[in-house]
């Protein structure tokens, strides 16, 4: 399915880009991590990658255009695939010229009464906002600080950790000079655009930056109006914001995903040759490197220690107030939109295991594999949805898009909640492929390392607490999914085979259903098929 790219956000202040130069033609192969284009912000021109693979279908701003942020930038997908729907819904709002031109006075008019504020910075002095990190993200945490005030800074060091409503991200600086103010301070949370920080010349007062900040920032116009909300398929900002044009000070030129494999994997980027552009080291460069990764690379992420147990006297009341962080508030809105908005209702079937148990028996009996019933799951949904496509739909109020693709959503439990990495294309992926990429992303899912385009684009959503010995429970539906798949526990139980009693390995499993878009029988189907796979797991590898 086409991806669309949008002009990003590629710095806290940057309202709209221009394409200074086209690294990719419309036609073009492109892989991930390869430069798409060069970008010039405000600040500086910087090289924007791909996070999807594809072919480039349309580029909607030609070199030396400009267009605000969130505007259609380039749509990727599979050679040959129609677009015309994307690209005149891409097109649309920024073919509306009268409505800016109303709201261009009306923010005119608002930069003039915050003049003062402007007036009031001294040169060199920049301020320094909450990022907007991830798609949905309307506030953030900062997790820990890595530098304090009066720390040197230079173009490109990390100056915090910001939790967001999907992971913790790093976020670097975009100046040079001295860390004069943290406006927000560890554990504390903020809207987008409140000010972060302020970095300048030693020595510089800002007092009066503060005072004149603070009110600019309390006005909503300004802090809305020039960016409009992004889209689904934004590509993440975060990720972006460590792409720099130049290097300088023997700083290491690679891409933001080979930068977190690297810490992922404890590899030094150092001692690798980028086979990127202008000698950039990108994901591919990193294929087959593996180190020991260092005990500290998950310090600053490490779970917060839980609270201190507290004892208490015979018949003594104690309540505790924990503050709710940005996932777990995101997990109750987007569940309770679920539950609320779309009709489900839940279809349970029970299959017989033995098979697949002998099954996995024997795969794991090979050299470098490691297959678990969880892989088998997800390898036998993936197949089955490619028969029932009602039930790999999206509901869209006017109409419903069925996805040809299968994108599989893995519910992973984390310390602060749950999220979903994605493993894309599962139908195409072997057992041991599945296994490989659902044990990398849990992990890095615990850590808080995964990316938010990881968590986005599932088609259908499998969530397993058999490993907790639960045997049977229902789910809600991750949308815009359609159904979401619970699995129960492996137990052995009496069945009675061909009128005799006989013990068998047996395992629930529960789908629920938007009855929007499957109907009873469509979703019953699809668990005979799904149950047909997993009794006779030799048919997944046909």
């Amino acid at each position: 399915m086409a991806e669309v790219v949008n002009m990003p956000r590629l710095s806290d202040t940057m309202e709209e880009g221009t394409v200074a130069k086209w690294l990719k033609k419309v036609g073009d192969a492109i892989e991930e991590g390869d430069i798409l284009a060069e970008i010039e912000t405000d600040k500086a021109t910087m090289e924007f990658e791909s996070f999807y693979s594809g072919t480039l279908l349309h580029i909607g701003i030609p070199e030396g255009e400009g267009a605000p942020v969130d505007s259609l930038l380039a749509i990727i997908g599979e050679k040959g695939e129609d677009i015309s729907g994307l690209i005149s819904g891409g097109a649309a709002a920024p073919a509306t010229p009268a409505p800016a031109a109303e709201a261009a006075p009306a923010v005119t008019e608002q930069k003039a009464a915050t003049s003062p504020s402007t007036a009031a910075i001294p040169d060199g002095v920049e301020i320094v906002t909450m990022p907007r990190l991830s798609d949905t993200m309307e506030e953030g945490t900062v997790a820990t600080w890595l530098k304090k005030v009066g720390d040197a800074v230079e173009e490109g060091d990390i100056l915090a950790e910001i939790e967001t409503d999907k992971a913790t991200m790093e976020f670097e600086s975009f100046y040079s000079g001295t860390l004069l103010h943290i406006g927000i301070q560890e554990g504390q949370s903020a809207p987008v655009d409140d000010v972060l920080a302020i970095i300048g010349p030693a020595g510089t007062d800002v007092s009066a930056v503060l005072s004149g900040d603070t009110a600019a920032t309390s006005t909503p116009s300004t802090a809305t109006a020039p960016v409009s909300a992004p889209t689904p398929t934004e590509t993440p900002v975060a990720s972006n914001q460590s792409v720099q044009a130049t290097t300088s000070g023997g700083r290491v030129f690679a891409s933001p995903l080979a930068k977190r494999i690297a810490a992922d994997r404890g590899i030094d980027l150092s001692q690798l040759q980028g086979s990127g552009e202008n000698g950039r080291i990108i994901r591919r460069d990193l294929e087959g490197v593996t180190a020991e990764q260092p005990a500290s690379a998950s310090a600053s992420t490490a779970a917060a220690p839980a609270a201190p147990a507290v004892q208490l006297s015979a018949g003594q009341e104690s309540v505790e107030s924990v503050k709710n962080s940005q996932m777990r508030k995101v997990i109750a809105k987007r569940l309770s939109e679920s539950k609320f908005t779309a009709p489900h209702y839940y279809l349970t079937i029970e299959v017989e295991m033995d098979e697949a148990k002998a099954a996995r028996a024997s795969m794991n009996e090979l050299p470098d594999t490691k297959v678990s019933f969880n892989d088998m799951v997800l390898k036998a949904c993936a197949m089955a949805l490619l028969k029932h496509k009602q039930v790999n739909t999206t509901w869209k109020d006017d109409h419903t898009l069925f996805n040809h693709h299968v994108h599989l959503g893995v519910a992973v439990a984390v310390e602060d909640g749950l999220v979903v990495p994605v493993i894309r294309h599962a139908d195409q992926l072997s057992l041991s492929t599945i296994g490989a990429q659902v044990k990398d992303m849990a992990g890095r899912a615990r850590t808080k390392k995964l990316t938010p385009a990881e968590m986005e684009g599932s088609t259908f959503t499998v969530s397993n607490l058999g490993m907790f010995g639960i045997e049977e429970f229902t789910s809600i539906i991750n949308q815009p999914n359609s159904a979401i798949l619970s699995v129960g526990a492996i137990v052995e139980k009496a069945v009675v085979r061909d009128g005799q009693i006989a013990i068998r390995s047996m395992m629930k499993l529960t789908l629920a259903c938007d009855h929007r878009t499957v109907d009873g029988a469509t979703g019953a189907q699809f668990l005979q098929t799904l149950k047909t796979y997993l009794e006779h797991p030799v048919t997944m590898l046909a």
